[in-house]
């Protein structure tokens, strides 16, 4: 006769078998790849090179799902309250680590809310500054900002993104004053600049390289802490006086929180295999992006350092949106 304890270990391991049957088989049926931004974007090519990626290894669709709205926080409120049955994959952006320090209410939280897998590669920014400026590196931008308090400006692509908040961190690191002028998107804010109308920005490299190779911007630094292999010649903003700078955008896969860690192995193999693999390396540095591809540990670890950095300059900055 099995005692009540007994007969619990029995069931426990059973449905443990089972389970590891089943996510040894994963994925039997088409499975949506949520992208919290419209099409055509950098979030949109990662997504869908990640479900193509996994169609590819499995011969099981991965289905590109557009959910767009909010800074991404739609598609990722979506996400979190999907069920954790491997029938959902789920493409995170730096934007969500930046969401806890700016929003009032937010129906999700990017450390507990999520099973993360992987980073899959991070966009630098490049600092640009309008060539009638007299700097043609940090130092002497940071020289020309703390002679001219609040004098001078900078374009974001709006209140909350990643260039408005690489700024503020720049403001903070490096003393200065700046003036914010938000706008709808990188291309508004790049022909203000360009104009003249505002002097330096943080955009994503990718995005004004062309400008800074025809003259019309001057780039000056990088966001990151490794210089960017499109334009190896421009040092980053940690090696050019501002110790310890350290920012930009990134895009990472993630699934809703309490799915296995089998399913977990099977969504990150494919895709971090791709990504070393030199045709993925080249592919996301056409698309302005630096491949990585890490631990779904590493990748949990680096969320929490990016929410936490990003609450430090919202409370700097005194940033709040509803």
């Amino acid at each position: 006769m099995l005692y009540p304890r007994a007969l619990k270990a029995v069931a426990a391991a059973v449905l443990t078998c089972a389970f590891s049957a089943h996510a040894q088989q994963y994925p039997t049926k088409p499975v949506r790849v949520i992208i919290p931004f419209p099409p055509g974007g950098p979030t949109d090519i990662m997504g869908r090179f990640a479900a193509d990626t996994l169609t590819k290894a499995y011969g099981v669709q991965f289905i590109a799902d557009n959910r767009a709205g909010a800074g991404g926080n739609i598609g990722m409120e979506l996400c979190a309250k999907s069920p954790p049955d491997g029938s959902t994959v789920c493409v995170m952006t730096v934007a969500q680590s930046i969401s806890p320090a700016i929003y009032r209410k937010l129906p999700f939280d990017p450390v507990k809310d999520f099973a993360h897998v992987m980073l899959m590669a991070q966009l630098p920014s490049m600092l640009t500054v309008h060539p009638s400026l007299p700097v043609k590196n940090v130092k002497e931008l940071v020289a020309l900002a703390k002679s001219k308090p609040g004098q001078m400006s900078y374009a974001s692509t709006g209140n909350g993104t990643s260039p408005h908040m690489l700024m503020e961190m720049f403001k903070y690191m490096a003393g200065v004053e700046l003036v914010h002028v938000p706008y709808k998107g990188q291309a508004p804010a790049v022909l203000d600049q360009i104009s003249g109308q505002v002097q330096t920005a943080f955009n994503t490299a990718i995005g004004v390289i062309p400008h800074v190779k025809s003259g019309r911007l001057r780039g000056i630094a990088i966001s990151t802490k490794e210089r960017f292999p499109a334009m190896p010649e421009l040092p980053s903003v940690a090696e050019s006086g501002v110790k310890d700078f350290d920012g930009g955008s990134w895009n990472g896969i993630v699934m809703p929180a309490g799915t296995s860690s089998e399913i977990i192995n099977r969504i990150h193999a494919p895709v971090a295999a791709e990504l070393r693999s030199p045709a993925g390396k080249e592919a996301m540095l056409r698309n302005g992006a630096i491949a990585s591809g890490n631990s779904p540990a590493e990748f949990a670890a680096f969320i929490r350092a990016e929410a936490a950095k990003w609450a430090k300059v919202a409370k700097f900055a005194k940033i709040q949106l509803d």
